[in-house]
């Protein structure tokens, strides 16, 4: 949906919350839950959708053939494409993901022939004059971080894609961007290690070099190129997680000159003062298919104590004490405040809304855990909990002062 003034923003949600790996599976989608949504919160006008495209849909929406189809379909029922989730590879539901998520990731050659296939299929598909972006992975797991050279690696990777960024908007007109997306336990977990990277890595005068001696330009446009076609993703769920406040986050990279295409729009779960009522209800959460990494203040002012996964926090919850607070990595209704006993980071994503000076073009709801929500917090269907969420959403920015 366009938001007008103060806003000014594009918002949607992202089709990840339904199984589709396929392109028929995507193309089903399209033809019917997407259409349910648009029905309740923009009857009357085009809607944007956030798509989630596995390389196996991606890749074969690169044939001419289908590639027409989809346009044909799109305009049908009344919607656009302007951002996709390039984060899932493979298979995103139906069975456990866990650390699978980020792979392959930005040390491989195969993440970046899937994610130029997903700009090229983006820019086939934008209305014209629309600026389109790509959430990715941010870099690579945690654990995969540490091999030598891995930071280059990444940055070069990073580097040849856009190069097939430049070359797309030069041969066609269409500007698409790609952003990281920091995740809790992963390369790039916070606002910070994102600067860090981008400063010293991404925008390195070796990455400058080697941009500008595969495209053909000089070391000024090398830079201009990367800072135009690369940026972050911003979930606000993984910045409460860490104890980062969005709005923070987002000021924290505006000021280091790094680009924003898009924010999701997400909450995360909080459990104050655990007993052992609340500990054994948390426990419906650990579903088994996706990682909820945990980050844990055990007191006011302590350190943080992060965990992979619900479960390791959960072994050790003992250790931690009654007065600790968790924050743990699983999407919540952006609606909900409170999940009884619990709560979620509501409060950090409306401060976001509200009072950042100014936010991304692309805003995009993104509560891809509905179907594995414990039963008794899923009180409407999903396309009826997507369309709240985006009127949520629209209610809050529209009171921005």
């Amino acid at each position: 949906m366009k938001l007008g003034a103060p806003a000014g923003a594009e918002l949607t949600y992202c089709t990840n919350i339904h199984p589709a790996e396929t392109w028929p599976e995507v193309e089903h989608l399209l033809e019917t839950l997407v259409p349910e949504v648009k029905r309740q919160v923009c009857p009357e006008a085009p809607f944007g959708v956030g798509l989630r495209l596995s390389a196996d849909a991606a890749f074969a929406l690169e044939k001419p053939d289908t590639l027409a189809r989809a346009r044909a379909l799109l305009e049908r029922e009344g919607l656009y494409v302007f951002t996709l989730n390039g984060f899932p590879y493979g298979a995103f539901h139906g069975g456990p993901i866990k650390e699978r998520v980020y792979e392959p990731d930005w040390q491989t050659d195969a993440r970046v022939a899937y994610t130029s296939a997903l700009a090229r299929v983006l820019a086939a598909l934008l209305p014209p004059g629309t600026v389109g972006s790509i959430s990715t992975v941010p870099g690579c797991s945690q654990v995969r971080a540490g091999a030598a050279g891995a930071r280059r690696l990444m940055a070069r990777n990073l580097a040849r894609v856009v190069g097939e960024l430049v070359f797309i908007e030069h041969e066609s007109g269409q500007l698409v961007t790609l952003a990281l997306e920091p995740e809790p336990a992963c390369f790039l977990e916070t606002a910070a290690d994102a600067v860090d990277f981008f400063e010293n890595d991404v925008f390195s005068p070796e990455a400058r070099t080697e941009l500008g001696r595969t495209i053909g330009l000089d070391d000024g446009a090398a830079e201009r190129a990367l800072r135009r076609h690369l940026g972050v993703c911003l979930d606000t769920c993984h910045a409460s997680v860490e104890f980062e406040r969005p709005r923070e986050a987002l000021a924290r990279l505006n000021d280091a000159g790094i680009a924003v295409p898009k924010i999701q729009l997400s909450a995360g779960l909080v459990l104050e003062r655990p007993n052992p009522r609340t500990l054994d209800e948390i426990r419906s959460f650990d579903d088994g298919v996706y990682l909820h990494q945990c980050v844990v203040r055990p007191a006011p002012g302590a350190p943080l104590v992060r965990f992979l996964d619900l479960d390791q926090a959960l072994a050790h919850a003992s250790a931690l004490g009654a007065e600790a607070t968790w924050r743990v990595h699983f999407h919540v209704p952006i609606f909900e405040r409170s999940l009884d006993p619990f709560s979620s980071t509501q409060d950090d994503l409306e401060d976001l809304l509200r009072s950042a000076p100014s936010l991304a073009p692309h805003l995009e709801v993104e509560t891809y855990t509905f179907g594995v929500l414990p039963a008794r917090y899923r009180s409407a269907s999903v396309t009826e909990a997507i369309a709240r969420e985006l009127t949520w959403a629209k209610t809050v920015l529209a009171g921005r002062g």
